[in-house]
């Protein structure tokens, strides 16, 4: 997941079109990358994955209080990359009441500050 593609510039195999949308979000930003990720679809920001398209479903890394929301409300699932292991930082949703852009930029933010703070500080 190297190269920087638009969800309609991938022609490996067809984007799901309301994923494509949350792609082209993302289309012009030089830290997100959009590519497959093993069965999926997803984008990245510095190499780290904050929103794919996974068995018909959007899911984004969030806050686990912000994924402990939106499941209480009724809007998602806590995400289960197929091993029986719910993720408590990932929300798994259908086409529905959520705007997929907005969580995905929530996603982004969240992933990127996290990655800033892991980094070791330079001297």
């Amino acid at each position: 997941m190297t190269t920087k593609k638009t969800a309609k510039e991938s022609a490996d195999s067809p984007v799901d079109p309301r994923f494509a949308l949350v792609a082209d979000a993302f289309a012009g930003d030089k830290n997100v990358t959009f590519g497959k990720l093993m069965a999926s679809y997803g984008l990245k920001v510095n190499g780290k994955i904050f929103a794919m398209f996974a068995r018909g479903r959007f899911v984004a890394k969030l806050p686990k209080i912000r994924v402990d929301e939106l499941v209480a409300g009724g809007e998602g699932d806590r995400f289960d990359p197929g091993h029986g292991r719910l993720m408590k930082e990932w929300v798994s949703l259908v086409s529905g009441k959520q705007n997929w852009v907005e969580l995905a930029r929530e996603a982004y933010e969240f992933v990127k500050r996290r990655d800033l703070a892991e980094r070791p500080k330079s001297r």
